[in-house]
């Protein structure tokens, strides 16, 4: 299926580019979340008309991520969980408790927004982990777990 990207997609191409995708990918992802519309003549003339004004939203989200990129880089969060004597905690610490800890400190942040490479941390210490905020701006914040018996 072809489609219109409205927004800039990881992977896939930057805005106004017409791309090729899988029928189900369209279906279920782009088209619902807005990402992206069907080429008809109609949605191409729309296109054309709302060009400037897509731009701009997307230039002013771009600006808002690397504002916000700008207040959590380097930010230290801190979160308290059951350990055993060796360090390894009774159960892990996941991105649903660092958007909590993240929360606590004022910074507004999805869960699906910070990535985990390595999984759940599952041991005392600190960790460097990665927030994407937009596709184009990724800040670095360190969690330090901290263990109690």
């Amino acid at each position: 299926m072809q489609v219109i990207l409205m927004e800039k997609v990881i992977n896939l191409g930057n805005l106004g580019e017409v791309v090729k995708v899988r029928d189900g990918y369209a279906r279920n992802f782009l088209l619902p979340q807005g990402k992206a519309k069907r080429v008809t003549p109609e949605n191409l003339a729309e296109f054309e008309q709302r060009r400037a004004e897509l731009e701009q939203q997307q230039a002013a989200k771009l600006a808002d991520a690397q504002a916000k990129a700008a207040k959590l880089d380097g930010l230290m969060a801190q979160i308290t969980r059951k350990a055993g004597v060796d360090g390894r905690l009774f159960g892990s610490v996941t991105n649903f408790d660092i958007a909590e800890a993240l929360a606590a400190q004022g910074f507004e942040i999805e869960k699906s927004e910070i990535r985990m490479p390595q999984g759940p941390l599952k041991t005392i210490g600190d960790a460097s982990i990665q927030i994407v905020l937009h596709t184009d701006v990724v800040a670095h914040i360190t969690v330090s777990v901290l263990g109690e018996h």
